[in-house]
């Protein structure tokens, strides 16, 4: 059975920094893109971040270029996505969600995403 567990949500002032973790089990996605989405209250899920496979190639959304930063740790038996979120916004308050594709190893998107994690909640205050 897959999983997707989340880690490093919770509460931060407007210009501080959390790191989130994401660590897959059940399967390998060593070939793989993994991701980064998230949710506000009322709004739809939208993309935030992805990373492919081998690590080489990263996607972000514009609001969050130049302050958010993805990567993974592809070991043997496990692998784990993060996302470093730095000048954190506000508008950076949602629930974010790890997700996974077995369809690509480039990117993951709405569409392909196979797999999502629980989710963890990100508050920024003011």
């Amino acid at each position: 059975q897959v999983q997707l567990v989340e880690s490093g949500g919770g509460l931060v002032q407007a210009g501080g920094s959390l790191r989130l973790s994401c660590a897959a089990s059940g399967r390998t996605f060593s070939s793989y893109a993994m991701g980064w989405f998230r949710q506000a209250p009322g709004k739809e899920r939208e993309f935030v971040a992805t990373i492919s496979g081998s690590g080489g190639l990263r996607n972000y959304a514009d609001s969050v270029k130049g302050r958010f930063t993805i990567s993974r740790e592809n070991a043997k038996t496990k692998n784990t996505v993060f996302l470093q979120m730095n000048s954190l916004k506000l508008e950076d308050t949602a629930v974010y969600y790890c997700a996974a594709t077995v369809r690509s190893s480039v990117g993951v998107t709405i569409l392909n995403t196979d797999y999502w994690g629980q989710g963890t909640q990100v508050t920024v205050s003011s």
